[in-house]
């Protein structure tokens, strides 16, 4: 049977064949009472023509493994961007281990390398972000061409998620895999309703929030003193995704995670104003550095606070009385962040680990910002991904993270403009 042509046995409530549900009457399911009231003779152009339309091609079929059309139009991604996000999937797919998870090098960013601790093991982390690439591109867990991927990184993370304590951990890895695992499921369950899955977001979202330091922040483990704003922002960017789908999260955790990133922000017209720190202390200051990836962290996080407006920012300010900023300094613009990212996006190497996790977070925070910022940051980073991706659909990355992590992330960021996921929408 030619595709879209609708079934017209005229019997029960379902047909084998097509699977479409007939005319309760016994009717066929497209009744028309003028044709059926026609003399025999009159029937035949009518079929004659229906013969024609049924000898017609099949409409064209979408690439294989491509997201199904649906939902608003979605006008950004050329036709090599999807397909650089179907073979980028592809290629994840053949790279899955049989207990549903992505290898990866499980060590520690330090300064701008990786020490490496564990070689070529599983990652909760890349894992997480590898089954967040399929949801990203239209594919839920169980259905559809890569819903057992999806199922088996479910599987593989819950099955990290700590009895004692509800941090979810395999192989010595930290914070930041945590963080991108509970986001994992907290989108997951925002999609399945699966009660194994919310209870385990639930135990691992009071983990995040209880070891939330006095500064406002997060580092690498759990309960540090310090903090820093590359561990910090995908913390929050877990909560506000649990607390989108009615997981209980304190209002004062997003608070002072929010005080922590703008006490970070630089605004001084003479010092990169846009910018955000990599560490801020409230005693003993260092001296930290500015980067394209931290400043999108930072706009990431209060946009995912809910800070969207200058005056938004203003009223936070007010309300936490902020010194810094009540004494005198001026409060960051959401113009002055977006300006600093538009001028440090080509400061970064293309096959570094600050590329991949930079534009992970600025694509979410182009997405919201919308616009013209929008329109000319997603044609810069598409293009790069695009010319970037090798012929097997992978993407390279020079720091020993793994190809999984790269490949991950990339088909993340190109996938934005599909609006799947909650916390990818405006």
């Amino acid at each position: 049977m030619s595709r879209g042509v609708p079934c017209q046995q005229p019997v029960g409530a379902k047909d084998d064949l097509c699977g479409e549900t007939l005319h309760p009457d016994g009717l066929p399911a497209v009744y028309n009472p003028v044709v059926m009231k026609m003399p025999k003779r009159a029937l035949l152009p009518v079929l004659v023509l229906c013969l024609w339309t049924c000898l017609l091609p099949a409409p064209a079929r979408p690439e294989e493994g491509a997201p199904l059309s649906g939902g608003p139009e979605v006008t950004e991604l050329t036709e090599q961007g999807r397909s650089a996000i179907v073979r980028g999937l592809a290629w994840l797919a053949s790279k899955q281990e049989p207990n549903g998870s992505w290898k990866a090098n499980v060590g520690y960013k330090l300064n701008d390398g990786y020490v490496v601790q564990h070689d070529g093991v599983s990652h909760v982390g890349v894992t997480a972000l590898a089954g967040m690439a399929f949801l990203a591109a239209g594919h839920v867990p169980g259905r559809g061409k890569y819903g057992a991927q999806v199922e088996g990184a479910i599987r593989y993370i819950l099955s990290c998620v700590n009895r004692q304590d509800g941090m979810i951990a395999d192989n010595d890895s930290r914070m930041y895999s945590h963080a991108f695992a509970t986001l994992f499921l907290a989108e997951v369950y925002g999609m399945t309703r699966d009660s194994s899955v919310k209870t385990a977001l639930e135990r691992a979202t009071e983990f995040t929030w209880k070891c939330q330091n006095s500064t406002g922040g997060w580092r690498y483990v759990p309960f540090a003193a310090d903090s820093d704003m590359s561990i910090t922002v995908c913390q929050v960017m877990a909560l506000r995704s649990a607390r989108n789908i009615g997981i209980r999260i304190p209002k004062e955790t997003i608070d002072r995670a929010v005080n922590y990133v703008l006490m970070s922000a630089h605004t001084d017209p003479f010092d990169d104003p846009g910018s955000f720190d990599y560490q801020w202390r409230s005693e003993n200051p260092i001296a930290t550095r500015t980067s394209f990836a931290l400043t999108a962290a930072g706009l990431a996080t209060l946009y995912s606070a809910g800070l969207y407006t200058d005056e938004d920012i203003l009223k936070h300010i007010r309300a936490h009385r902020i010194d810094r900023f009540l004494r005198g300094d001026a409060p960051p613009r959401i113009e002055m962040i977006l300006r600093e990212l538009r001028n440090t996006y080509r400061t970064t190497q293309t096959r570094h680990y600050f590329f991949y996790y930079g534009n992970y977070y600025a694509v979410q925070a182009m997405f919201v910002a919308g616009g013209k910022a929008w329109e000319e940051y997603f044609s810069r980073v598409q293009s790069d991904l695009v010319d970037l991706q090798q012929p097997d659909g992978h993407w390279p990355i020079d720091v020993p993270v793994g190809t999984a992590y790269a490949t991950a992330s990339a088909c993340l960021i190109l996938s934005i403009p599909y609006r799947y996921l909650p916390i990818f929408q405006r």
